[in-house]
C-alpha cells in the first residue's frame, strides 16, 4: 500500500523541522554585547603584503575549534568574500574565508596588490556562527 500525498507530505515537513532544530542546536548563543573587531589594519589603511591582522573581542573568549565552551569561539577572516554567509553551516574553508581555529588572535596574511575587503566572524566549537552572529564590520584596505 502506498502512502497518501498527504502522509508524505507530513513526513516531509517533519523531516525539515528536525533538520531545522539540528542547525539551531548546534549554534551557540552569544552574549548581549560581544563585540569583534580590527585592532589592525585599520578601514582606509594601506599596508605592504604580507602584513599582519590582529583581532580584537569584546565580551567572549577564544578557544580553539573543537572545543565547545560556554561564551568561546574562534576567528575566521573574510577576505573580499562578497556572498551572504550560511549561518546555519560551518563557515568553509577556502582563500576567502581563512580559520584560525588554533585559537590565534593575529595572523600574517599575504593578498595581492589592490583594494580588499576584510571581515571578522567568530564560530563555535564547530565552526558555525554564533546565535545571534558576533562579526566584525567590514574594512576596506589598499595593499601596495
Amino acid at each position: 500500500m502506498r502512502p497518501s500525498p498527504l502522509a508524505a507530505v507530513s513526513a516531509s515537513l517533519s523531516l525539515a523541522l528536525a533538520a531545522g532544530a539540528l542547525a539551531d542546536s548546534l549554534r551557540s548563543p552569544a552574549p548581549d554585547g560581544a563585540e569583534l573587531y580590527f585592532i589592525a589594519p585599520r578601514d582606509g589603511d594601506v599596508v605592504s603584503s604580507p602584513f599582519t591582522v590582529r583581532f580584537g573581542l569584546k565580551g567572549m573568549g577564544v578557544a580553539p575549534a573543537g572545543v565547545d565552551q560556554v561564551n568561546t569561539g574562534h576567528h575566521h577572516l573574510l577576505i573580499d568574500f562578497a556572498e551572504a554567509v550560511n549561518l546555519e553551516l560551518p563557515l568553509p574553508a577556502t582563500d576567502q574565508v581563512r580559520h584560525f581555529g588554533g585559537g590565534q588572535t593575529e595572523a600574517e596574511i599575504a593578498l595581492p596588490p589592490g583594494e580588499h575587503t576584510l571581515r571578522l566572524m567568530l564560530g563555535n566549537h564547530l565552526h558555525i556562527p554564533h546565535d545571534p552572529p558576533v562579526a566584525s564590520e567590514i574594512i576596506t584596505i589598499t595593499v601596495k
